[in-house]
């Protein structure tokens, strides 16, 4: 299965966050959306993109865009993590329950090893993806990319 693609309908979801508040696509309707995945906590390239997404939260807020993380790590794990990146801003959500529906429904789940890929899916106001791209597992996403496109689809948005 391919990573869901640009124009497509996000399908929707109800996750838990690591402070086990539940949070749902229909939450963020009227913004954009960055959705990040990344396969496990506790891992380098994990916790440095997440530490990215951290440092530049008021940069996407100020460009009208939530920003979550997603893995499919339980709850639990995610609000340890959490605490030990000193996580204040960002939501980062357990697609646990069941195991990996979420990342399944938008294409980034990965078979062999039971977890999701890497990838960054852009939802805009309206629910419908406006980019998404997968990363090889080693890879953190660009954070100045990432925000060069959200800065991009924000003045696309008042044209």
């Amino acid at each position: 299965m391919a990573i869901i693609e640009k124009g497509q309908k996000a399908p929707s979801f109800d996750l838990t966050n690591q402070r086990g508040e539940h949070v749902k696509l229909e939450d963020f309707k009227g913004k954009n959306l960055l959705l990040s995945w990344h396969p496990l906590a506790f891992t380098p390239v994990c916790t440095d993109q997440m530490r990215d997404l951290e440092a530049n939260y008021e940069y996407f807020q100020d460009h009208d865009t939530d920003v979550v993380g997603i893995s499919v790590d339980p709850q639990p794990t995610k609000k340890a993590w959490a605490v030990s990146l000193c996580l204040g801003n960002l939501d980062i959500l357990s697609d646990f329950k069941p195991l990996g529906e979420v990342s399944k429904a938008y294409g980034i789940w990965k078979d062999h090893s039971g977890a999701s890929g890497r990838a960054v899916v852009l939802i805009g106001p309206d629910g419908t993806v406006l980019w998404s791209h997968e990363y090889e597992d080693s890879i953190k996403p660009d954070i100045e990319k990432i925000k060069e496109l959200v800065a991009n689809c924000k003045r696309s948005h008042l044209d």
